[in-house]
């Protein structure tokens, strides 16, 4: 076939078309990604260099190669939008299972936090202009501009299935991509370093980065002496410090928005999925949003979240202080970590338990976003597993036994066992059908459900409405406006279940992005496994794949909320 095909269960797909179609497609992708690693594989060059005083590579160097990625994206956006508006029929299909709304909303909202820390960043690099590159300014101001363009754009056409000048949109579509995986690399970067310039002084690693904006390190390349003395200028750095963890979901979220597009690019849908399905677009859903629950599950995960926020900040007041307040602090820490995930485990178990009693059909349609969404969580989930196994092997072959090696080696396995029942429950989750949509050879024998009284002769004269109990004591043949009790359908009590389970999961990984997003690194604190790694070592560890791990959280926020609304 020359294209992607989707068609639904009763559709049959368009005609093939002539081969050499399909290996130029395959040649036209291939194209667009070599173009994305090259360009990937120089940003990530110049950031790792940039990020060792013993490189020669400068952050303004690293700067300018950022400022002209996103230029060259933006400039490629204005070409896409424009090429559109001026002629639709350039789109004549739209996925409507790409871009949800909470995924936009979630993009708009990281977008916003964006522009703000652009404007603390501006404000800081301004504050010492005087021994400062133009770049170091200008940078955020293009940053700010690119987010504003790149938002519109992935808001207006996110599910797009263009259909003209199939390879030029489909490398623009990896360009962008990868200018935004640039970004979230020196994002990760520089909020690392920063993390372990401020735990360095307790231990014997002395390497800083010069992205980070360290008063010693500002004017790195002039030689000056730039220090940020004022409290304007300290509330500007701190301010776009605090920020960095909504830039660094924004850029992920925008990466992900765009695979899909460029997955999508010259794909042909049938008229069953073209402009609904399920998932993204099942509307009835969207009617019984926040009705249909118990309020078990969000009442616990809202106590859950309140008490680990208060925990947070406890931990961050008393971790950098004396070592008995430290000790405290962590046992504090791992206790609320160890409680919440271990009710997560369960809930989450509890949850693949009931799908053994849903009689929903599974959806195996082709549906790029599903892909991508359970490829993600798989492979996010791998930067947290090596954390727990090199966590578990330096508590069992390390020689303390106390209390916070206990709790350290609990923490360890229990996120283990949250990640997987986690992602089992939400894919398979996000592979059933939504509500009422039961395999074909099962026939359907609750027609008149979701009624609790009615006319018992209005009832009657529905078809294939079963006799009704009356009310005890009354008669079969009463006046009409006799009451009659029609049972609830039998599912209906599993999909509150797992309304409940998806609003409780979802409230408990927000405050367990929130801790390690916002500088909680008991990683470090504890010297368990930095006395049996090292600190070099260790710290590249959790550099490495703790950045995944935080990614992890945000996804499967995004991902449970899908699963609340097909539930």
């Amino acid at each position: 076939m020359s294209e992607e095909l989707a068609p639904g269960p009763t559709e049959s797909p368009p005609a093939p078309r002539a081969g050499p179609r399909e290996v130029w497609k395959k040649g036209g992708r291939l194209l667009s990604v070599l173009l994305a690693v090259n360009v990937l594989l120089l940003a990530c060059t110049l950031i790792s260099g940039g990020a060792f005083n013993k490189v020669a590579v400068y952050d303004t160097d690293v700067f300018a190669l950022l400022t002209t990625m996103m230029l060259l994206a933006a400039l490629w956006i204005l070409f896409y939008v424009l090429r559109t508006v001026r002629c639709p029929e350039a789109v004549p299909y739209r996925d409507a299972h790409a871009g949800p709304i909470w995924l936009r909303g979630g993009l708009v909202l990281f977008g916003i936090c964006t522009l703000i820390m652009d404007v603390f960043k501006t404000g800081y690099y301004s504050s010492f202009f005087e021994c400062q590159s133009a770049i170091k300014i200008l940078h955020p101001l293009i940053q700010a501009l690119f987010v504003i363009i790149q938002t519109y754009f992935l808001w207006v056409s996110a599910k797009d299935c263009i259909h003209v000048h199939l390879d030029l949109t489909r490398c623009g579509l990896m360009f962008t991509l990868a200018t935004n995986l640039a970004i979230w690399m020196a994002a990760v970067v520089d909020e690392s370093v920063h993390q372990a310039h401020s735990d360095s002084s307790s231990h014997s690693n002395t390497s800083h980065s010069r992205l980070a904006p360290d008063p010693e390190r500002a004017g790195s390349q002039v030689g000056e002496d730039c220090s940020c003395n004022t409290a304007v200028c300290q509330i500007f750095q701190q301010g776009y410090f605090y920020l960095y963890p909504f830039n660094i979901e924004y850029s992920l979220f925008a990466s992900t928005m765009l695979y899909v597009m460029w997955k999508n690019v010259g794909r042909l849908l049938s008229s069953s999925t073209h402009g609904h399905g399920h998932g993204h677009g099942h509307s009835p859903s969207r009617v019984s949003l926040f009705r249909e629950t118990f309020f078990a599950g969000p009442i616990l995960g809202l106590i859950l979240f309140v008490v680990g926020l208060a925990i947070f900040i406890i931990y961050e007041v008393q971790v950098s202080g004396e070592e008995g307040r430290t000790q405290q602090a962590l046992v504090m820490y791992y206790s609320f970590n160890i409680a919440c995930l271990g009710l997560m485990t369960l809930v989450s178990l509890s949850g693949s338990i009931i799908y053994r009693f849903d009689r929903r059909a599974m959806d195996h349609h082709k549906n790029p976003t599903r892909t991508l969404d359970v490829a993600l969580l798989m492979g996010a989930a791998l930067g947290q597993y090596a954390i727990s196994y090199y966590s578990i092997v330096a508590v069992v072959a390390g020689t303390p036994r106390d209390l916070l090696g206990a709790l350290n080696l609990a923490h360890a396995l229990l996120m283990i066992a949250q990640h997987v029942f986690q992602n089992v429950f939400i894919i398979e989750s996000l592979h059933r059908g939504p509500p009422g949509a039961e395999p074909h050879d099962t026939p359907h024998k609750e027609p008149c459900h979701g009624l609790t009284f009615a006319n018992l002769d209005a009832l009657h004269t529905l078809p294939s409405c079963p006799p009704t109990p009356t009310l005890a004591g009354s008669s079969p043949a009463g006046p009409p406006e006799a009451v009659a009790i029609i049972l609830a359908p039998e599912g209906h009590w599993r999909r509150r279940c797992l309304k409940d389970i998806s609003l409780f999961l979802l409230l408990c990984n927000i405050i367990l992005w929130i801790m390690p997003a916002f500088g909680a690194r008991p990683h470090f604190s504890n010297t368990v496994e930095v006395d049996f790694y090292g600190y070099s070592l260790w710290a590249a560890i959790v550099n490495i794949c703790l950045p995944f791990g935080i990614f992890y959280r945000m996804h499967a926020v995004s991902s449970l909320l899908e699963v609340y609304v097909l539930s």
